[in-house]
């Protein structure tokens, strides 16, 4: 691609270039000295599953990757266990190391289903700061001000009601920027949520010397609810690591409005032919597109029978788990109880709303007593879950 064209294909699924001009710039060098741009992106090792929100970020590292550049998948270990305040409105949890390692190990495994792991350079923060001097982390503070971080909204709004904000946040922020420098980074990557975060790196970058780097922002992908965030807590999520026939079901339960947006930020699909498809046709193009970047062909083929055969034609499917219904009675309180046993949900909460919703059936009625116990016949949950309780 020439610079232009490279630009276009950056920018689809942004929300904000800081800047565009300087990006232009930054691409049109990197083509004349035949030198790829070192383009960084960081991920907090904090859950140890990844979904289709973190994906939406992954695909533009790929998309750099596949323009010639070097991406740095860093992990921060180190600066996991500071916590990013990003988004809180009360002080973070500190992680263990245990925690930590395991969680980057288990992301280590699942991006390499989106990145090339032969044009990725995957790098640990701890391996600078956990050799940083009290000096250096003085220094590094000196460049920046507590109204400049007070300023954020996230730190401003927990500030006016009253609430705790430790020292150790106001530092995240400059660690994420050190980052930067220490990586000499070209472009860095994060969510639209990340901006403070993202600017600090130019202002840590030019503080010691070095160019500013360009900032890419991706939005945050809303889950199948079409309103929150995508979110595991939430329960509002796509896992990559999902059985492929729940990944389909999932892409079909989500609203039309929202499947444009998810064929933008999870595709390279040109929009104006999506959106002349009828839109039944044009979500089972995109679960199987979806299906397909993380598990292959035969999955997608296999996902699509199955959601016709048991959704369109409104069957029980043949190979429908059969659970113990007296192992999920004994020591239960009731339905909410029974879903959380035999894992069908993934917390008593999710359990409820769900009975709230009318989206738990049994044997084809609804059910809206979470203290119902159910006799032996078909409990379905939502739209994709059958229990045969036997």
């Amino acid at each position: 691609m020439d610079t232009q064209e490279a630009l276009r294909a950056i920018s689809r699924g942004t929300t904000e270039i800081i800047s565009v001009e300087l990006l232009e710039k930054k691409l049109a060098k990197s083509a004349q000295e035949g030198k790829p741009l070192v383009v960084k992106a960081g991920f907090d090792p904090t859950a140890p599953d990844i979904h289709l929100g973190h994906v939406v970020l992954l695909r533009k590292m790929r998309q750099f990757q596949e323009l010639g550049h070097t991406v740095v998948f860093l992990i921060g270990d180190f600066t996991a266990q500071v916590g990013d305040p990003t988004g809180r409105n009360e002080l973070r949890k500190k992680m263990t190391r245990e925690d930590i390692d395991r969680n980057a190990v288990t992301y280590k495994d699942q991006v390499f289903k989106v990145l090339d792991p032969e044009k990725t350079r995957v790098v640990f923060n701890s391996h600078w700061f956990g050799a940083f001097s009290a000096q250096q982390l003085m220094e590094l503070t000196a460049h920046a001000t507590v109204a400049q971080t007070l300023a954020r909204a996230d730190f401003k709004k927990r500030f006016d009601e009253g609430r705790e904000i430790s020292l150790l946040e106001f530092i995240y922020p400059l660690l994420q920027g050190y980052d930067s420098v220490h990586l000499k980074a070209d472009v860095e990557l994060g969510g639209s949520d990340q901006k403070f975060n993202l600017l600090m790196g130019r202002q840590m970058q030019e503080a010691y010397g070095q160019p500013p780097q360009a900032v890419v922002m991706t939005p945050l992908l809303e889950g199948l609810d079409g309103v929150q965030k995508m979110s595991k807590s939430l329960g509002n999520y796509i896992g990559i690591n999902e059985p492929p026939r729940e990944i389909f079901g999932k892409v079909m339960s989500i609203s039309d409005k929202l499947m444009e947006r998810y064929f933008e930020l999870l595709t390279d699909d040109d929009l104006a032919a999506v959106r002349s498809m009828h839109p039944k046709e044009a979500k089972m193009k995109l679960a199987g597109e979806i299906v397909g970047q993380f598990h292959g062909a035969d999955a997608v083929r296999d996902a699509r029978a199955h959601f016709e055969n048991v959704f369109s034609q409104k069957q029980v499917p043949d190979d429908i788990q059969v659970v113990p219904l007296a192992q999920l009675v004994q020591g239960s309180a009731g339905l909410v109880d029974i879903l959380v046993k035999a894992a069908a949900v993934p917390s008593k909460n999710e359990a409820r709303r769900l009975i709230k919703q009318g989206a738990i059936s049994f044997n084809g009625q609804p059910v809206a007593d979470e203290g119902w116990i159910p006799a032996p016949g078909v409990l379905k949950i939502g739209k994709r879950r059958f229990l045969k309780l036997q």
